[in-house]
């Protein structure tokens, strides 16, 4: 059976049904990621015996597959574990312990932690949920996750911390969240209304990475229904719904029988498949009402035959029931989250074999049902794999499959399936820690270096990437904890000077302190004894400092989702250029890389070593590369990053400079983010595009084409109108440089003048339409005058500031400009032509002095007066920046 244990043990995984992952300091209790019980009932879940349970035993053959998996679950993590994680969790044969608790304790050796809850907890306190999340799911090997985020939770977090992850639309959810929010802007809904507004929901969600959607009706009116109910029937229900009031909770049967049927209409449309939930789950479900034979009306109506239904959970304890269903209707799938791990051993290996009794193997489906804590993803996959080969070496055994069906039914279930079903597609990444190829082995030999120091960075006022660099072990015992002492003046120092500005009224008295935050803590790719780390700026520890940038877009961000329940996404586009040193009259000067030109084939050859490791740095860094060609400048360059919420992707584009200038310098080149290198030449911006999220889901985009004429929703407009009313001021944080202002000009693509487009690129706000969104709907729209000299936090609070404005007066767009707007410069108000304007227009903005501090706009007013003055004087020091930008 080696070869089978081999298989289950290296294969990839799919988890089809999960939920999102919350932040440590969520009220959710961490004793719930061991049971569905809640409140009271938690106190007994120590006794169970998914808590308790003995040491499970491997056969010969996994032991070396497992100590490879010891050292590589380091890699990606900024620290190495190979040592804290004790070999007894990965030998062969007996158990060297007697009994205890089983989960507990897979989490406690995962992390060379205490055994004991409290050791586990105090361990996720100190190493940070991204860091803990990277090695739950790297040890438990999931490539993709499919997330149903229609549940909410206190302090959830955004599926950009998950591998790959695609969204599950629950539509009571969506049901509710429509009627929530025409409640509050005091639609009178009616049948008619609130199924058109419904339905383009539906049908928008395309755009949004939707692959199946989801019902809970078995929690709410139960899985008996009724595929021919009425509109009368469900207007009844709608009626007395809204009665109830908000926050809406739709539980009237007639109410989801109608939303399922009209949900199953649109799945066939886009062929998506329909997760139900059904068997055992929290004590709001009737488990009665929960029994997949009570689906037989709805899979036997012929309107819907063809639309494809996932039986989750296992059906537990209907499991030979769905098993049944599964063998009769061809439309019928299985998927095993939740039973695994939450039953005892024997339930779990009692589950799945009642569930292939009659289901053909080619219709079951892995899923961890995590949710909340990314230990439930590491528990599901490791009981997954114990339990899977336990079922199908049985299976063997007994003559039911011959060990190469066996093997080849690891990879249907655990990956292959769910590829087929939701349209996932080959190229999806596979982080299996078990492979054990040459890749691998160097990835190991790497991470075995002993970190020695570790970078503390900040970006100043200026926008300068700074740091202070500390030997590890001091970072480790006081660092971490107690920060770096800084001088107050290091926010008031101009691009030309390292001393405080006048006018910012900082000095040279006084200290801060920067507090690393170790959610950022990473291994430098490019200098493997080494780790980076952002950090945050305090008076004294635990108290904030009125000039921090990250607390300041944290703050920010925090406010939107408070007053609007939204959270702003950003993706940046990196323009640079790569320069090579050459002598001229024995003088060392930089010029071009090379003279190609937009998106020239030869200039990427050039550049591919250096591309390439780019984009492998980025990648260990976990940071998303979405495409990168030439640029039209000689030598210029562009990198676009994946969007994720605002605070990640400033953290991320930091990172992402920091590769490309060090990677550059490898290889004896200089990279540069300056605006405008060469005068003569096209200028660098760092592009930004914006969205607006509310509960993981887009609302920056209509609901369907009918709903906005310029394809957004009135969020969206409120939002983007505000920017574009804030812009000439807003430039004094992207545009920080005077040499920014020789990039702004007309007719070179970065927005010259205050006015927007739909896809034009010379307007500098432009609304997009990407590939994948219909057509006419706004997805997101691109912030052009910004360049690489901002301070990426700074600039980003500063949009939501002036977004939240937006919102706040209700503010609406002008109509596009849909030609150059430099054919109607009569006619259009020119943006700031110098840095010296956008800081008056910043004093004169009191709505950004009261949202991002007036000690803040003071230091900012002030360093940016220092830059227009010292270049003022010093005509060509502007050449200097190449070195710093």
């Amino acid at each position: 059976m080696d070869e089978l244990r081999e298989a289950v043990e290296r294969a990839e995984l799919v988890d089809g049904h999960a939920h999102n992952i919350v932040a440590l300091d969520s009220s959710l209790p961490f004793l719930s990621c061991f049971s569905e019980a809640s409140g009271k009932a938690l106190a007994h879940v120590p006794s169970t015996l998914n808590f308790k349970g003995c040491e499970r035993k491997y056969p010969r053959g996994a032991v070396g597959i497992f100590q490879g998996m010891r050292t590589k679950i380091s890699k990606g993590c900024g620290r190495d574990f190979s040592r804290k994680i004790p070999l007894i969790f990965f030998s062969r044969g007996a158990a060297a312990h007697p009994p205890h608790k089983r989960s507990l304790r897979d989490i406690a050796r995962l992390y060379g932690s205490d055994l004991s809850l409290e050791g586990v907890q105090q361990y996720r306190l100190d190493s940070g949920i991204e860091i803990i999340t990277k090695i739950c799911f790297k040890a438990a090997g999931i490539s993709t996750v499919l997330v149903d985020d229609g549940l909410v939770l206190d302090k959830m977090l955004g599926t950009d911390i998950l591998p790959c992850a695609g969204r599950i639309l629950r539509i009571e959810r969506l049901a509710e969240d429509i009627l929530d929010q025409g409640i509050k802007n005091g639609i009178p809904w009616t049948m008619d209304t609130f199924t058109d507004s419904f339905l383009a929901r539906l049908k928008s969600a395309d755009a949004t990475k939707v692959v199946g959607l989801k019902t809970i009706a078995a929690y709410r009116s139960g899985l008996e229904i009724n595929p021919n109910v009425t509109q009368k029937e469900a207007a009844e229900g709608l009626a007395q719904v809204l009665l109830a009031g908000s926050p809406v909770r739709i539980t009237n049967k007639h109410l989801i029988d109608y939303i399922i049927v009209r949900s199953l209409e649109v799945a066939l449309c886009f062929d998506w498949p329909m997760q139900i939930h059904t068997g055992f789950g929290d004590k709001d479900l009737d488990l009665r009402q929960a029994n997949p034979l009570h689906l037989r009306n709805l899979l036997e109506d012929r309107r819907f035959l063809d639309c494809r239904i996932v039986l989750l959970h296992a059906s537990y304890p209907f499991s030979r029931e769905a098993s049944y269903l599964a063998s009769v209707y061809h439309q019928v799938y299985l998927d095993f989250g939740l039973a695994v791990p939450k039953l005892s051993v024997h339930g779990m290996i009692s589950s799945l074999k009642q569930l292939l009794e009659l289901a053909p193997l080619k219709k079951v489906m892995f899923s961890t049902d995590g949710c909340a804590f990314p230990e439930t993803f590491y528990l599901g996959a490791k009981r997954a794999r114990d339990v899977v080969f336990s079922v199908l070496r049985d299976a063997c055994n007994d003559g039911d499959l011959s060990i190469d069906e066996a093997v080849e039914a690891v990879a249907d279930i655990f990956a292959e399936n769910a590829k087929k079903f939701y349209g996932i597609g080959t190229a999806v990444r596979s982080d299996t820690l078990l492979k054990l190829d040459n890749d691998v082995r160097k990835e190991v030999n790497s991470t075995q270096q002993d970190v020695v120091l570790v970078r503390v960075l900040w970006v100043d006022a200026s926008g300068q990437h700074r740091c202070r660099v500390v030997p590890r072990k001091r970072f480790d015992s006081i660092v971490k904890e107690n920060g770096l002492g800084l001088t107050c003046a290091s926010m008031g120092m101009s691009s030309a000077m390292d001393g405080p500005a006048d006018e910012t009224n900082l000095t040279g008295t006084g200290e801060i302190r920067l507090i690393p935050d170790l959610s950022t803590r990473c291994k430098i790719p490019w200098a493997m004894q080494e780790e980076m780390v952002l950090a945050y700026m305090h008076s004294k520890p635990g108290q904030v400092w009125d000039y921090c940038p990250r607390e300041t877009l944290r703050r920010l961000s925090q406010l939107l989702k408070q007053e609007f329940n939204l959270e702003m996404n950003a993706g940046f586009e990196n323009e640079f250029y790569l320069l090579k040193s050459q002598l001229r009259d024995g003088q060392e000067e930089w010029v071009s890389f090379d003279t190609s030109r937009y998106c020239a084939t030869s200039s990427f050859d050039a550049a591919s070593p250096i591309l390439h490791e780019v984009v492998n740095s980025l990648h260990f860094l976990n940071i998303d590369v979405e495409q990168l060609h030439a640029e039209a400048g000689n030598g210029q360059f562009e990198i676009a990053l994946r969007y994720t919420t605002c605070t990640k992707a400033a953290d991320n584009l930091i990172y992402a400079r920091e590769v490309i200038r060090s990677v550059a310098r490898k290889h004896g080149l200089l990279a540069t983010f300056m605006p405008k290198y060469a005068l003569d030449d096209i200028g660098s911006g760092s592009h930004v595009h914006i969205s607006l999220s509310e509960n993981g889901e887009n609302v920056f985009a209509a609901s369907d084409r009918s709903s906005s004429r310029h394809g957004m929703s009135k969020i969206g407009e409120e939002f983007m109108a505000g920017v574009l009313h804030h812009l000439p001021s807003l430039l004094a944080f992207t545009a920080p440089l005077p040499n920014s202002y020789d990039r702004i000009q007309p007719n070179t693509w970065s927005g010259a003048y205050l006015c927007w487009g739909k896809e034009n690129r010379e307007a500098p706000i432009r609304t997009a339409c990407p590939p994948g969104v219909p057509d006419g709907i706004v997805s997101n729209f691109e912030i052009k005058a910004f360049d690489g000299c901002a301070n990426p936090h700074l600039a980003l609070a500063a949009v939501i500031a002036s977004g939240i404005d937006g919102l706040r007066r209700h503010l609406s767009l002008s109509d596009p400009v849909d030609e150059n707007p430099d054919i109607l410069r009569d006619k259009l108000q020119r943006l700031p032509v110098s840095l010296a304007e956008s800081v008056e227009a910043l004093a004169k903005d009191t709505v950004l002095e009261a949202l991002l501090g007036e000690k803040l706009l003071v230091a900012i007013k002030g360093v940016r007066k220092a830059e227009i003055k010292y270049y003022s004087e010093n005509k060509d020091a502007y050449k200097k920046l190449i070195y710093q930008y």
